[in-house]
């Protein structure tokens, strides 16, 4: 059974008999999965092999872009340009129209980022996300010293002229997400294994939040985190995906058989889940929907 019953209320949102399907197999570590509505394709991203990768029905998994600067979290933007955090060039980036990548933020306070992980928009084209320091060695990026004195969550304006550092007290910052009404945001640490939760002011800076969730256990970490239209959270974490409450109940893990990583909301409803777990990738259908990208 892929689904660990923790609270009866987990079921609806995921059937009792839900089976997590393999898509596709033989990378290396797949990570920052994102839909594409327009084309039915998912972008995901495999860090160590310096690649992104498309996976659809009709072509299966194939190459997207090679090199990806080991990129890691993508999101699409309001115009449907591709969003990438990129490891290797320590920066975010676009993809325009014409093919083109334009740096919409390497620096702060004239330092280097330290390997930009995970990237949301907000619905007035504010970009936030998240940096911690994996990407500074050559696994997962390449080999460099960390400039910025902390590992700090940002926010670009939505005129992409102004870079603020929203937190800088977490130890390893990594995976977020708002709630559907963006008046929450949530940010995981996936050394402390939590997710913390701010209230997003007018400004588009965070309050200082408070502790929302814990994880306990091996095999899994915080990393990859989502929402779905109700408010409940999807999480990367021991054994699989854990599932909370907009309260902070834990109310289910679904099985993966590999370590889980990030996900995304797919598919003509958004009720399909496809899941970035260590060497594949995993969709399981869902009875409630995510918040579209």
């Amino acid at each position: 059974m892929s689904l660990e019953v923790i609270s009866k209320k987990v079921l609806d949102l995921i059937p009792a008999e839900a089976q997590v399907e393999r898509l596709g197999t033989g990378m290396q570590f797949t990570e920052g999965p994102v839909w594409n509505a327009r084309g039915q394709f998912l972008v995901f991203s495999d860090i160590p092999a310096d690649q992104m990768k498309r996976w659809s029905t009709v072509d299966g998994v194939t190459d997207y872009r090679v090199p990806s600067g080991k990129s890691n979290g993508l999101v699409y933007d309001r115009q449907g340009r591709l969003i990438a955090c990129e490891h290797v060039n320590r920066r975010v980036s676009r993809t325009e129209a014409d093919g083109s990548i334009t740096t919409l933020a390497s620096h702060y306070k004239d330092k280097k980022l330290n390997s930009p992980n995970d990237v949301i928009v907000k619905s007035d084209g504010s970009i936030y996300f998240s940096d911690p320091p994996y990407g500074l060695g050559e696994a997962f990026g390449a080999p460099g010293e960390q400039e910025q004195p902390c590992q700090g969550v940002y926010r670009l304006s939505p005129d992409g002229k102004t870079l603020t550092l929203l937190v800088d007290d977490f130890d390893r910052p990594n995976g977020l997400c708002f709630s559907p009404d963006e008046s929450l945001l949530y940010i995981n640490d996936t050394a402390r294994m939590h997710i913390r939760v701010f209230k997003v002011q007018a400004d588009g800076s965070i309050d200082k939040g408070r502790l929302f969730a814990e994880e306990k256990g091996e095999g899994g970490v915080p990393d990859g985190m989502k929402v779905d239209v109700r408010g409940n959270i999807f999480l990367t974490g021991p054994g699989g995906l854990w599932i909370y409450s907009p309260q902070g109940e834990h109310l289910g893990i679904l099985k993966v058989p590999e370590g889980t990583a990030n996900l995304a909301w797919t598919g003509p409803q958004w009720r399909t889940l496809i899941i970035t777990a260590s060497s594949s990738i995993y969709r399981v259908e869902c009875k409630v929907a995510g918040i579209q990208v």
